[in-house]
């Protein structure tokens, strides 16, 4: 025999309701206890900590390049490079060119002075002006949208490889720096190395990043800024042990983001930032390797370095024919002098 009550449990009077999740929060909204999850000791935290990490607002646009530099040993030893020959620039009126997608812009400008800043691309721009805000412009192939005879410096920043005609760039750079006005070239430094052979063998190509060139020996920058420079400083730096763990790093980096263009200028969305997340871990996890890299590196100061920079002071535009060069890249003047036509540096 059937009870009443067993009947009255089949009708949808007393059948479980299906809540949603959104019903259910508008329900415990007047009973917040209701609404909380059971104080387990051993799962409570983990999911805590979950919760967090779910409900956590994403990096912003600042926020995400700052993080990054904090992290990278070798941009700090790059803008450290960049302040040393740029000096003071309290009042003065400066350009930088490619500034590393915008934190070597913003950076820059903390220094002091009216900073306008320059790369090539839509996105490139994008980015910077993400950052920086206001006074950031867009190269037209070799061309600066620039007047002439405005700036004090200009700093070329990792941008020079990424130019075909470099000496049309270099004339630009001249046209836009005042008579008396300063240019500082920061680019990769060609030298006898396995570890470019390392490189190729993994497959991190320098086109991947936009390059139309790998780097720069001394005598091939100094061949491009002859014409309208005199080299007063040229100097490297990043040596073996820094480089051969960030190629480490690099090559796990592209392997996971093997569907993502690493071209300079990549703006990053909210998406980039979930998928990025996992690389500023890894150099997390890094740092204290890439601290002890850099130890390392004090051992080969009798070596030079994989990055080449250089402050060049501004004189009347004289073109200059080349002239037979020694395999060094010397031309046969240049060795009976003991230096450098167009430098007064001194190289080692």
């Amino acid at each position: 025999m059937v009870s009443n009550s067993d009947e009255l449990r089949k009708t949808a009077l007393f059948r479980p309701r299906r809540t949603s999740s959104k019903v259910w929060k508008n329900e415990t909204a007047d009973f917040p206890s209701l609404g909380k999850p059971r104080d387990t000791p051993c799962v409570q935290p983990a999911r805590r900590a979950k919760m967090r990490a779910v409900n956590a607002p994403l990096p912003s646009a600042t926020d995400w390049p700052l993080r990054l530099f904090k992290l990278s040993l070798l941009k700090q030893e790059k803008l450290r490079a960049i302040s040393d020959l740029l000096g003071n620039t309290a009042g003065m009126t400066c350009l930088d060119i490619g500034g590393d997608n915008g934190v070597i812009s913003l950076l820059l400008r903390q220094r002091g002075g009216t900073w306008t800043s320059a790369d090539g691309g839509a996105r490139a721009v994008e980015s910077i002006r993400q950052l920086v805000g206001e006074r950031v412009v867009q190269v037209e192939g070799c061309r600066l949208p620039l007047p002439d005879g405005c700036f004090d410096r200009v700093v070329v920043v990792d941008y020079i490889e990424h130019v075909i005609e470099d000496e049309a760039f270099i004339a630009e750079c001249h046209r836009v720096l005042k008579p008396d006005g300063v240019l500082i070239v920061n680019t990769p430094h060609i030298k006898p190395s396995l570890l470019f052979g390392f490189r190729r063998m993994l497959g991190l190509s320098d086109k991947r990043h936009g390059h139309v060139r790998p780097g720069y020996t001394e005598a091939q920058l100094f061949a491009v800024l002859k014409d309208g420079f005199d080299v007063e400083q040229a100097r490297t730096y990043s040596w073996f042990f820094t480089q051969l763990l960030d190629t480490g790093i690099r090559w796990i980096s592209e392997r996971k983001n093997a569907n993502h263009d690493a071209v300079k200028g990549t703006l990053l969305t909210g998406a980039d930032f979930q998928r990025l997340e996992k690389s500023l871990k890894l150099y997390r996890i890094v740092f204290p390797f890439f601290w002890l890299a850099v130890q390392l590196d004090r051992l080969l100061f009798f070596t030079r370095g994989f990055m080449l920079i250089v402050r060049a002071h501004r004189r009347p535009w004289l073109k200059r024919n080349s002239a037979p060069s020694l395999q060094n890249g010397r031309s046969l003047a240049e060795a009976a002098l003991g230096g450098r036509i167009g430098s007064a540096a001194k190289l080692g």
